[in-house]
Formats: structure tokens, sequence, C-alpha cells
């Protein structure tokens, strides 16, 4: 892929479950093993930067790679944001400023009634105003930048400078391209460009909205703690919620697709009946999806015969409708696409995106054919095999086929989701302030426990490494 960068800085978690302390920083060089690039995003504005997914499979970083110390990516971050935000306000007020001098010598010279509309008081006052917000913005983004360069804390100023300068700088794009009029609204004038490429200073480096709470926290301070003693927080599980994880792995590929139509079949799912395949995702009691995995347009064919014999509609996920085409946008599953509330997606080539996770997390069943082990979509998956979609897509809608054509399906009836039960370890205890789990197979490695330390054995002055609480705190999880 052209046009990306050479060397990144990838924030990822190095220590779960411990917040912001357990975020690193890492330098990493394209071309390494695992790590590649997404589809490039068409965007509204600022079209002649590179936008895309970063993808990351098993990548190995060297040890010397890590910026500053563990534990430090948040510090890092955070550091970085705060002078960022002065780079963008600087980037508004510069279109903001384009646009406005487009906008004056355009009124200037456009006459109306026997005048140029500059002239008029509509116009004139519109001027006004821009000149004097964009001079607002200007003096607040030097004096952020002062403070920056004399190494005074800056953090509020620059946050303010970021929040007004790209909040003036739609406003001011907007009458400049009003000023304009229809002449403004074409393709191809700085104006009409200036008005797509505004939008984002109000977004990236933090939402304006963000920009406002940091301001607010500089001037009130944090908001007090708001945690319960005793209250056991949730761990974070699977986007789409508690599944079965069953993932077929012995035999051959014949006999692992023969074990998924098994499983499915003893759930309750009758292959006999199906639905058209254009049917609205929403009203879709079964959908089978293609991802970037797919490949070539050609193999959408694949999924076809499998959605006829599945008795399902077709989906896909966002790049396959957005970015290649492959199907219209309308038949994209996700948080910003279309939600399915049905019984079975069937998710082939699809590695699992957030968004996607979200737009199908109220299914019944879901079931994940992927190439790559690490797919997200296997953690949210009821059913999962690993392998080419080559291979398997055909062997699945063989073994579907039951050599009589589909009768129409009856009206469509949410089935009852199996929520497999957690069933703890007669060993492992629970801390009863934070949830900590203290399993003897592991120990705790900050407190010189080995792995294999029961916890009545653990010494009574232990204390729950995350919160704090006495040995005493902590209860049998099976009871």
């Amino acid at each position: 892929m052209q046009n990306v960068a050479e060397t990144y800085v990838v924030f990822a978690v190095t220590t779960p479950d411990i917040g912001t302390k357990g975020i690193s920083a890492f330098i990493v060089e394209k071309g390494w093993e695992g790590f590649t690039f997404g589809d490039h995003y068409d965007k509204l504005g600022i079209r002649s930067s590179s936008t895309c997914q970063l993808l990351f499979n098993n990548v190995k970083v060297p040890k010397e790679n890590l910026l500053g110390k563990e534990g430090d990516g948040f510090k890092i971050a955070m550091s970085t944001l705060d002078g960022g935000r002065i780079g963008i306000a600087a980037q508004a007020l510069g279109i903001a400023q384009g646009a406005f001098e487009h906008a004056l010598e355009y009124a200037k010279e456009r006459e109306q009634f026997g005048k140029p509309i500059a002239f008029q008081q509509a116009i004139s006052f519109k001027l006004a105003d821009m000149a004097t917000k964009i001079r607002t913005a200007r003096f607040l983004i030097y004096s952020a930048a002062e403070l920056k360069e004399h190494h005074e804390p800056y953090g509020m100023e620059s946050a303010m400078a970021k929040q007004y300068a790209s909040d003036i700088a739609l406003e001011v794009v907007n009458d400049a391209l009003q000023i304009f009029g229809g002449a403004g609204y074409l393709k191809g004038m700085e104006v009409e460009r200036a008005y797509r490429d505004a939008k984002i200073t109000t977004i990236y480096e933090g939402t304006n909205e963000i920009q406002r709470v940091v301001i607010a926290a500089h001037l009130i301070g944090k908001p007090p703690k708001t945690d319960v003693p005793g209250l056991v927080k949730k761990k974070k599980g699977p986007v789409t919620g508690p599944r079965k994880n069953i993932i077929f792995k012995d035999g051959s590929a014949k006999e692992k697709v023969a074990a998924l139509v098994a499983a499915l079949k003893a759930d309750g799912y009758d292959f006999t009946v199906g639905i058209p395949l254009d049917t609205p995702i929403g009203k879709s009691e079964r959908v089978v999806s293609a991802g970037k995995g797919i490949g070539d347009k050609k193999n959408m064919k694949l999924i076809e015969n499998l959605a006829k014999q599945a008795g399902a509609s077709i989906g896909s996920s966002r790049p396959v409708a957005e970015t290649l085409q492959y199907v219209p946008l309308d038949r994209y599953v996700g948080m910003s696409g279309q939600k399915f509330v049905g019984n079975l997606y069937i998710a082939c080539g699809i590695s699992g995106a957030l968004q996607h996770l979200k737009g199908i997390k109220d299914a019944t069943t879901i079931v994940a054919i992927n190439t790559n082990a690490n797919a997200p979509i296997f953690k949210n998956a009821d059913y999962g095999i690993v392998g080419d979609l080559a291979e398997i897509l055909p062997l699945l809608t063989k073994e579907l086929d039951n050599g009589e054509a589909k009768k129409d399906a009856p009206p469509m009836k949410k089935m009852k989701r199996v929520i497999p039960r957690v069933v703890y370890s007669p060993h492992v205890y629970v801390c009863s302030g934070c949830g900590h789990e203290y399993n003897p197979d592991l120990g705790d490695e900050d407190s010189d426990i080995k792995p294999g330390t029961r916890f009545k054995d653990l010494p009574e002055d232990w204390t729950c490494p995350d919160c704090g609480d006495p040995k005493s705190g902590y209860i049998d999880a099976k009871k």
C-alpha cells in the first residue's frame, strides 16, 4: 500500500485489568512480519492524507522498541495530545483564514444591485464577525504555543485553543460558502474543500466535547470517586456477550464442517426452509456475511451459494460494501450499518472489528469461519472453524443441502440464546471488594507468591493486588 508512514507509535495494553497504568507505547516499523494495512478510507475531507486500519497478527516487538518504561503509555499519549491540540488548532485557523480570504475577495468582486456584495450590510456583518473570530482564535493559539515554548503548564490553554479554533472554523467556512452562494457548492472550489476539511478539526486529538471536559477538570478538579465498597466490578468479556466458543479443530475440513452442522441442528436450526437473499438485514432470521477475507469478487458466489442452503440473506462487513463495493451499502452489518437481531449469523472472512461486533451482539448464534486463528471474531462466536474459505464454504454448502428446494420460512421467532455458565474451580477465591480472582495455579507474582500456593497457605498479611483488601475479604468462588 502506498502513502503510508514508515514508523508508527503504537499504544497497547501490556498489563490487563489495572486501567491506564497497564498501557505501554512501542515503536513499530512498516514491513515487520504480521504488520499490515487495511484499505484506504474514503473520507469526507483531508483527502490528501492516507487513513487506514493498522492490522497486527502476532507481531513481535523487540524490547528496545519500548518507549519510556512499561506502563508509561497513557502518560506519553496524554502529553502528546496536549501538544498536538495546538497543531490542530493551527490547522483549523489556517482553514478558516483561507476560506475568509477567498470570501472577502469574492465579496469585493461580485456585484449585485449596482455595487459589490461586500457593501451589503448582511455580507459586511458576516465578514466582520469572521475576522473577529479568526483573530480571537489566533491569540488563543499563540498563547498556548508560548506557554509550551517556555515549558510552562499549557494543558488547559491548548484545549481552549483547539476547541475554540475548530468551532469557529466550522462557522467561518459555513459563512464563506454562503457568501459564494451556489458557486461555492461546486466541487473544486476552495471554499467547498474548506467546508469538508474543517469538520475533522472538531473530532481528532479529542472531540470538542472532550476539550470542554479537559478545561472544566482544570478549573474545578476531578469528580470524587463513586466506587461503592463491597461492589464487585464486572470484568470485560466478549463484545457480543458470553458465547459457547466451540472451535472445531479435530479431523479433516469435511469432518469439522459436519460437526458444525450437527451442532446447529442440535440447537434447533431447520435448514429445509429459506428466505430471499435480499431480505433486509434487520428482518432476517439468518444472515451469511462476507468480510475482506472472501478475496476476489468472484468468490461472492460462494457466499450466495451458502446463503441459499443456510436459508439466509446476504450481508457483509463495512469494507466489503463501502470500499470493495461487492454489495450495496444497506447490506453491511455493524454499529454504523445494519443491526442483526435474528438467530443465526455466519461470518465468513470477517476478522471482528469492534463496530461490526456491536452490530451482531444480539444474534442468538454466531458462527465464525476465518483463516486467522487469532481473529477477534472467534472470541465472540458460539462456533468456529479455522480454515480456508475456498475449502470450507463449499463443504458447508454441500452439508446443508438436503437435495430439495427450500420451503418458505415461517415468520421469524427469536430463539432462546444459550449462555454458558461460568464454573469456577474449587480452589479459586474472589475478592469481595473488587472481584479480583486468586488462582493458586497462577499465584501472585507481584507479591512473590509462587504458582501452586493454595489460598489457605497465603501469608495472613497478604492483600488483594488490585484494591488492597485483606485476605479475609476473599470468598470461595464455588460457594
